[in-house]
């Protein structure tokens, strides 16, 4: 199956399966190898090549060939026009703000984000590089707009955010980037392109966390923009090839192995997460739930709209103390505690109180709260794990 049979018109089931794929032409092998050279071929005169050069077989920190099928099946599945691959989700968030800010530039970004990303913009890029940002709540379109300067250059957000799951209108944002005139990027991670594409309502680079849902299996690290061909080549040139996060080539195989089954797996995730959430909303014991998923959820209307599923991951508190959270966990048998979220298997971590982004967050997160990514086993099982284990927190 060649990939230029491939197009937006088949379905995303028969695009993760086909694109970026091809016959071997040495072996006649039905699935792309792993080449695991880092260096290629010279032509018979190499002295006129631009040996920074992102074109063509150089170097594979310039571009791998395994990460450039991963690109062709990634800019298919985001409705993009190209795509950039790298080492990880936060090399890919540092891509975009390395290539499109420099001193004096402002930018506008999420407040609840992933903590590189709030890192990145809310005090390394200023204090090393004089670049202004304004940290505010983009669930809120006004708070959007009041943000903007003359010299705003990126607006960027996280939908659904996190850890909270705060929801962004990504097309209401795109036409307020587009009307001054700057960048918009969205981080996409906890959606996937399965549920959410946010080139398709206005942004003008996605961002991905290839770790998370797109490998899904927890074996491998990577990172993508996608985007138009200008914007994407600008990051290959600047920032892929000159700070040198370029992908692996055995991580980009991998990633494309596991992106395969994505459209199967995140219907799983999907459907097991909102059972999950419900049955939470049904204890007493719990505090909270934030789910995109349930109408109770401040940003559901919004999520329903720009969404096709709500993903596999929820936060939720307890009626309880710091500790007791910790014996929660401590009790769960199905259910790992470990960072990281779109795994096969189902992750909890709890954030307490002394979160350091904890003013950050809505109210009722502040006395600690759990991020769970839900995986993939039986719903009936993972509701029994959490059912004992609220038993046991919480004897009769």
């Amino acid at each position: 199956m060649s990939r230029k049979l491939i197009d937006g018109s088949f379905g995303i089931k028969t695009r993760a399966v086909h694109s970026g794929n091809e016959v071997d032409k040495e072996t006649g092998a039905i699935r792309r190898p792993i080449t695991m050279a880092n260096s290629y071929a010279l032509p018979y005169d190499p002295s006129d090549l631009n040996w920074s050069s992102s074109e063509g077989g150089i170097y594979t920190r310039n571009g791998g060939a395994n990460q450039r099928y991963l690109e062709q099946k990634l800019t298919d599945l985001e409705s993009g026009e190209d795509c950039v691959v790298l080492a990880s989700g936060v090399s890919a968030l540092s891509a975009v703000f390395f290539t499109f800010l420099k001193s004096g530039d402002h930018a506008v970004f999420s407040d609840n984000t992933y903590i590189a990303a709030y890192r990145l913009l809310h005090e390394l890029l200023p204090s090393k590089y004089g670049i202004e940002t304004s940290m505010v709540d983009t669930s809120r379109i006004d708070e959007v707009r009041s943000a903007i300067r003359p010299n705003t250059r990126l607006i960027h957000i996280e939908t659904p955010a996190n850890p909270t799951l705060k929801i962004s209108d990504i097309k209401e944002i795109a036409e307020i980037s587009k009307s001054i005139g700057s960048i918009f990027s969205v981080d996409n991670t906890f959606a996937s392109p399965c549920n959410q594409r946010p080139l398709e309502l206005g942004a003008n680079l996605c961002v991905e966390s290839l770790t998370k849902y797109i490998n899904g299996h927890g074996d491998a690290m990577g990172g993508a923009v996608i985007g138009n061909s200008n914007l994407i080549k600008r990051i290959r040139q600047e920032a892929m090839v000159n700070q040198g996060a370029t992908a692996s080539p055995f991580n980009a195989w991998l990633i494309m192995r596991g992106s395969v089954t994505l459209p199967l797996r995140m219907r799983q995730h999907n459907e097991s997460a909102l059972e999950i959430a419900k049955f939470l909303e049904s204890r007493k014991e719990v505090r909270f739930v934030d789910y995109p998923g349930l109408e109770s959820h401040s940003g559901h209307e919004i999520a329903a709209r720009q969404m096709q599923g709500f993903g596999g991951v929820m936060a939720f508190g307890l009626e309880a103390s710091n500790d007791a959270h910790n014996r929660f966990v401590s009790f769960l048998r199905v259910i790992t505690s470990a960072v990281s979220l779109g795994h096969d298997e189902s992750l909890i971590v709890f954030l307490g109180e002394n979160d350091e982004r904890r003013d950050l967050y809505p109210e009722h997160f502040r006395k600690g709260f759990f991020r769970f990514s839900v995986g993939l086993e039986d719903a009936f099982d993972l509701i029994k794990d959490i059912s004992q284990a609220l038993d046991k927190t919480f004897p009769r």
